[in-house]
């Protein structure tokens, strides 16, 4: 009877773990399936390597001259006009990275803006007369990019860099050889500024003002001395000198 008796017992406390177990199964083949297919999802985030968005690959290929993979985004509808997360215009980009085959595809497109300007104020035809790129520049001026820009204008920024056969170029077009920036600052004052002799040589031929001061009461002669360019300074110097023995 004690036998039979322990074995009832046994087989009732049994009999009530089970569905207890059985739940228990239950709740951790849930949370293996759960785990599994979380797994599964990061497997598939890591494998899949994340699309760049239409602009970014834009963007890269305006950097990289990929005229062709350009006219692919163009055709499907991008905007030429788009900028970069810096507010930098593609066609600023273009001149800027010496791309000159995507700049031609962004010039031949009608709806490109060619006057654009990054946050800075500045636009194609200034960054390729700084970068010395004359092939954009004279593709810009045949599309009739405006040469004498307000304020800090081409002229300025090939002079800067002593860039001649751009400097040439624009005066040819008519640029002011004068042009004044925001501070009055011209682009003799800026050849002056770099020790460009040719440069300077070849703005004061084509009628730059040697006496005209900027808003602090500076002249190129100034810039000069300022920056320590002793050739500059001798030459306008010369320059000056030839101007009041007339």
């Amino acid at each position: 009877m004690t036998n039979y008796s322990n074995s009832t017992v046994a087989f009732q406390e049994t009999s009530a773990v089970q569905p207890a177990l059985s739940s228990a199964r239950r709740s951790v083949s849930r949370f293996a399936l759960a785990a599994t297919l979380a797994c599964a999802a990061l497997t598939s985030l890591v494998a899949s390597p994340v699309q760049a968005a239409p602009i970014d690959s834009l963007i890269k290929s305006v950097k990289f001259d990929d005229v062709d993979g350009v006219n692919k985004l163009l055709a499907k509808g991008m905007d030429p006009n788009s900028v970069d997360n810096q507010g930098i215009p593609l066609l600023v980009i273009a001149a800027r990275e010496k791309s000159d085959k995507v700049g031609a595809a962004l010039l031949a497109n009608p709806k490109t803006n060619i006057e654009i300007e990054d946050k800075a104020g500045e636009n194609a035809m200034m960054m390729a007369a700084l970068n010395g790129d004359l092939d954009f520049v004279n593709q810009l001026i045949a599309k009739d990019a405006e040469v004498n820009k307000k304020g800090w204008a081409p002229l300025h920024y090939a002079a800067a860099n002593g860039h001649d056969d751009i400097v040439k170029v624009l005066l040819d077009h008519s640029a002011y050889v004068d042009a004044g920036s925001p501070n009055g600052t011209t682009p003799l004052m800026m050849a002056a500024r770099g020790g460009h002799v040719s440069t300077v040589k070849l703005l004061l031929d084509n009628g730059a003002d040697l006496t005209v001061k900027n808003q602090i009461g500076l002249t190129a002669l100034d810039f000069a001395k300022t920056y320590k360019e002793p050739d500059v300074v001798e030459g306008l110097t010369a320059r000056l000198q030839q101007m009041q023995q007339k």
